[in-house]
């Protein structure tokens, strides 16, 4: 049962749940999860819940034969998963994987009463298709980058990105940056020696850290 101070704070995040009474909400339940809480998001699975995020990134992912993975997106506070709520409202299998990289907070709402607000609640049937044609570009994205970009490129730009928001010192795997990018872990730690050797950034244990910004940059445009 949700309290009304949480489904303040869940309005507040997302105002398309304005338009649900609050008679309405007794099956949703607010749980906490985190990298080691077993669940059952993984592809191929029909989901039995809704889930909106409250805080903290989860990242959703596509697995192939191989075990090599790409991240298609990830969501963070007051976002749901667009391809999740596909599967549900299709009732089919779900077509990705989720993965809980910190610890988050999750709202879910049980599938049979999620899709009868969606039958009932306009305002909540607009967000959620625009949440669902907004990731349908962001996937389109990903998947030019991966057939039109080299990966030098696509790693030089990761990097930027990254260190943008979380400064100069990355803490990440070759293994994690191969996830990131569709691809392996092999051609990341070349590519990354590669880099070193350019002066752009220099290799530690679980970490990279960004010398050069401006040397990344014209890697960048030179292997786009």
């Amino acid at each position: 049962m949700i309290h009304n101070s949480q489904l303040s704070g869940i309005i507040t995040l997302f105002p398309a749940l304005s338009c649900v009474p609050r008679e309405c909400w007794r099956s949703a339940q607010i749980v906490t999860v985190s990298p080691s809480t077993p669940h059952v998001v993984r592809e191929g699975r029909l989901l039995e819940h809704a889930m909106f995020i409250l805080d903290g990134p989860i990242r959703i992912y596509k697995l192939g034969l191989s075990g090599k993975e790409v991240t298609l997106y990830r969501i963070g506070p007051g976002e749901s998963c667009a391809l999740m709520m596909a599967s549900l409202l299709g009732q089919i299998p779900y077509e990705a994987s989720a993965g809980i990289e910190t610890e988050s907070q999750v709202l879910l709402i049980p599938a049979p009463v999620f899709r009868s607000w969606m039958n009932e609640y306009e305002m909540l049937r607009q967000w959620i298709y625009r949440q669902i044609m907004q990731r349908i570009t962001s996937v389109t994205q990903v998947i030019e980058n991966i057939a039109f970009r080299s990966i030098p490129s696509r790693l030089a730009d990761h990097l930027l990105i990254c260190a943008s928001s979380s400064g100069s010192t990355l803490y990440v795997t070759h293994e994690q940056l191969a996830a990131e990018l569709g691809t392996a872990r092999e051609v990341i730690s070349r590519t990354l020696k590669d880099f070193a050797d350019k002066g752009a950034l220099v290799l530690g244990r679980k970490q990279v850290t960004i010398l050069n910004r401006d040397e990344l940059q014209r890697i960048l445009k030179l292997s786009y």
